[in-house]
């Protein structure tokens, strides 16, 4: 994964917002693959200008995503019944929010696939899912190159232009976020908002994220 991060850093640092685009479009075209390509959005927000690096980032972000739709609208077996369980339940659960649906999970750093694959099952129309995805990824997209030039702008106050910690501890806190986002098992978040609301998923959260020690089965 690390390797993976520095190869779309360093084409993005020579390309400048060319090479942002391709990163963007390389860390999210392949389905159930978390590349935490913001990351590459932090690190250049202090070089170039946030509000297009965002724009640029969210587009290719969007135009990646194309294919998880195309892999659902093709009907495509997902491989992995854990997989399968989890877009069941999952695009049961928004499914009918639709339009809405597709723009809360690109505005937020959630792993998109398993709504967009459903998504593309039930035949949403392909250019309303490209202009209300692309909506929501540039949003997301600006959004933290806003807070990366603001976060390296007082890290470089308080540590000194020169520190390290900073980018390093980006990096980490982005990874670890994109790891446990992708492997948590919404299947259970499912059935714990059905039975007790948002407090009980919330109560569950360290099940749902895999990282309580025990796991939980359906009754």
């Amino acid at each position: 994964m690390s390797d993976l991060v520095t190869l779309l850093y360093d084409l993005s640092l020579s390309y400048g917002y060319l090479g942002v685009f391709l990163a963007s479009l390389a860390g999210s075209v392949i389905p159930f693959l978390p590349v935490p390509y913001l990351i590459v959005v932090i690190l250049l927000s202090g070089t170039l200008d946030p509000f297009a690096l965002g724009v640029v980032a969210g587009i290719g972000g969007a135009l990646g995503k194309a294919t998880s739709y195309f892999l659902g609208r093709s009907g495509y077996l997902i491989s992995g019944k854990g997989t399968q369980k989890n877009l069941e339940f999952l695009g049961r659960f928004i499914g009918r929010y639709g339009d809405l649906g597709v723009f809360l999970f690109a505005v937020t750093p959630l792993p998109d696939d398993i709504y967009l694959v459903p998504l593309g099952m039930v035949k949403f129309p392909f250019w309303r899912f490209m202009a209300v995805n692309t909506l929501g990824k540039v949003i997301l997209s600006v959004a933290v190159a806003y807070f990366g030039q603001a976060y390296f702008q007082l890290a470089g106050s308080t540590l000194g232009p020169s520190s390290l910690g900073p980018t390093i501890l980006v990096i980490v806190l982005t990874v670890v976020v994109t790891v446990l986002l992708a492997r948590a098992d919404w299947e259970l978040a499912y059935r714990k908002y059905k039975s007790g609301g948002l407090r009980e998923v919330l109560l569950g959260t360290l099940a749902i994220l895999r990282i309580s020690g025990r796991s939980e089965t359906a009754p």
